[in-house]
């Protein structure tokens, strides 16, 4: 994949959208025994948004610069689009509004000394420091533990996209829930795409990910978005055994783009005892943390 097609992005998109809801979870009659489209049709949505059947079609054929956040609102509403698939929407047309361009090289990031030292004073808790590709920027010493399977990999940042696609027989072994992070991961990079759809990095990840991974492919084509939000993360660590983790993913307002996640145990469960476990194995290693940390770019 060496460029990304708006046009293309916003049709399948707003196609696969419409594709899933039925005209009687729209509300609305559904006449005729046999129709020929999966969800419902392009008149319905337009219906439903408020807009004329030419003006949708415009729409969903790429045709969304120039479209108010109250069309847009509209659209998402008839299309029951999500937060993350409304933010998504969005994106899209913004793109849509501005010149088109070359591919270009994001700028380098570098993680803030003053960063690394928040990261290093967590010391009850995996923490790190990623981008918006998975790109993983800087770990405190528990996360190096943590993700060890991860950053067992050589290539600098390590990068937890191609370590479940790319990868699967081990990160099947970590993730207890693989398939579940696997359509995460790819609806996070779906997502990163609509924001920065000339990022020539981005572009290379899920050019590299379309071309060795039939999974990736699949759960590509499917248009999911997700967000960076809280949750929880079933893992089995080579040393320690089943880890059951709460996750909590914090933007960065200072650096944007970069997310600070924390994974935690409530007290007193085998989790938490775990974790303790492998905090007392990772002091017991050679190596200091900051040595384990992916270099700065």
């Amino acid at each position: 994949m060496a460029t990304m097609d708006l046009r293309t992005d916003i049709r399948e998109f707003l196609s696969s959208r419409r594709a899933r809801i039925t005209p009687e979870q729209a509300g609305l009659p559904a006449y005729g025994g046999n129709r020929r489209v999966k969800g419902l049709r392009r008149e319905e949505v337009a219906l439903l948004a408020g807009v004329s059947v030419d003006y949708y079609v415009r729409m969903e054929r790429g045709g969304l610069a120039g479209a108010s956040d109250g069309v847009l609102d509209a659209l998402a509403s008839a299309l029951r689009l999500d937060e993350a698939e409304r933010g998504h929407l969005f994106h899209l047309a913004r793109q849509c509004g501005m010149p088109s361009g070359p591919r270009r090289r994001e700028p380098v990031v570098t993680v803030r000394s003053t960063l690394r030292q928040v990261l290093d004073a967590i010391s009850d808790a995996p923490a790190w420091i990623c981008n918006g590709r998975h790109d993983v920027l800087a770990v405190n010493q528990l996360a190096s533990a943590l993700f060890s399977p991860v950053l067992a990999d050589t290539r600098r940042p390590a990068n937890t996209a191609r370590f479940v696609y790319l990868a699967p027989e081990a990160a099947k072994d970590f993730f207890v829930d693989y398939d579940q992070i696997a359509g995460d991961t790819a609806a996070k990079l779906r997502m990163e795409v609509g924001r920065n759809p000339h990022d020539e990095d981005l572009i290379a990840l899920v050019g590299e990910l379309s071309t060795r991974s039939e999974l990736f492919r699949q759960r590509w084509a499917a248009q999911d978005v997700r967000l960076h939000r809280s949750g929880r993360k079933r893992m089995h660590h080579p040393i320690v055994g089943r880890l059951d983790l709460d996750v909590e993913s914090l933007e960065l307002p200072a650096e944007p783009g970069l997310h600070l996640t924390i994974y935690t145990a409530p007290a007193g469960t085998p989790t938490a005892d775990n974790l303790a476990l492998l905090a007392s194995w990772a002091a017991t290693q050679q190596t200091p943390a900051t040595e384990l940390q992916p270099h700065d770019r």
